[in-house]
């Protein structure tokens, strides 16, 4: 081969194995930067602190990734369009954090099935649940007459939140709770949301392309930082009415 694929290979039995340098990463497919390991709470949040995380198929061995650039959202600056402002402004629903953090997981891999495959394997819905139970993983849930129309869930280090994914089972559901998420960090001084891959969906949000330089730089001291422990609470004003909470 002219090419040899270069990978970092981590061993499952060592959840104490550093990555490689990110700039390792390859090219194409963008971003891939080791293969193997395990999904174990300190791997995982050794490699969300320097900026990696898994994807990969239920039927692949386990693949990290730190791409470039990188798509990330300040907590300051989600775009709120006219009509998503009418729709965050009519209050029919009640947002809620951790309420029922395996049913967002849930409801993501479905909607994750039907546009972008199964990569959301019950592998590694076991290890953002556990990830939950020690108050490292997060989810919001908006619901409306005790249904749950839409959500996201994502992994917090120090002052990052880093968003994973989210679903819609009603208009605007998701840039709901997107947009409450965005204000309760702006509270607790969380400086970035990362949202890995940019999309034209994320971008009309407010999510913007930097490169995986700057990003690691502005992620280093960041996660240093304390952020929220524990399962989250709002402690800023939400759509809470007993009407719409199951």
């Amino acid at each position: 081969m002219d090419n040899p694929i270069r990978l970092h290979w981590l061993d499952p039995r060592d959840p104490d194995q550093h990555f490689p340098p990110s700039h390792l990463a390859m090219r194409d497919p963008n971003g891939l930067l080791a293969i193997g390991g395990d999904l174990s709470i300190p791997r995982m949040l050794r490699a969300y602190s320097q900026g990696i995380f898994p994807w990969y198929n239920p039927d692949e061995p386990i693949l990290w990734w730190c791409p470039d650039p990188r798509a990330v959202l300040q907590p300051d600056q989600m775009k709120v369009s006219r009509s998503l402002g009418k729709s965050i402004a009519r209050k029919d629903y009640a947002i809620t954090f951790d309420r029922v953090f395996s049913d967002v997981l849930d409801a993501c891999a479905g909607a994750r099935s039907k546009s972008r495959g199964t990569w959301l394997g019950s592998d590694m819905q076991q290890a953002y649940c556990d990830l939950h139970e020690q108050g490292h993983s997060h989810s919001i849930e908006i619901w409306r007459k005790g249904q749950l129309i839409g959500g996201l869930y994502g992994v917090s280090v120090g002052r990052v939140f880093f968003g994973e994914s989210m679903f819609s089972r009603a208009n605007d559901a998701s840039k709901i709770a997107l947009y409450y998420l965005c204000q309760q960090l702006k509270q607790w001084s969380y400086e970035l949301i990362d949202c890995q891959i940019s999309s034209a969906h994320l971008a009309s949000l407010g999510a913007q392309e930097i490169s995986r330089n700057t990003f690691l730089e502005l992620l280093a001291p960041a996660v240093r930082r304390p952020g929220q422990s524990g399962h989250w609470q709002f402690d800023i004003d939400v759509p809470a009415s007993a009407e719409h909470l199951p």
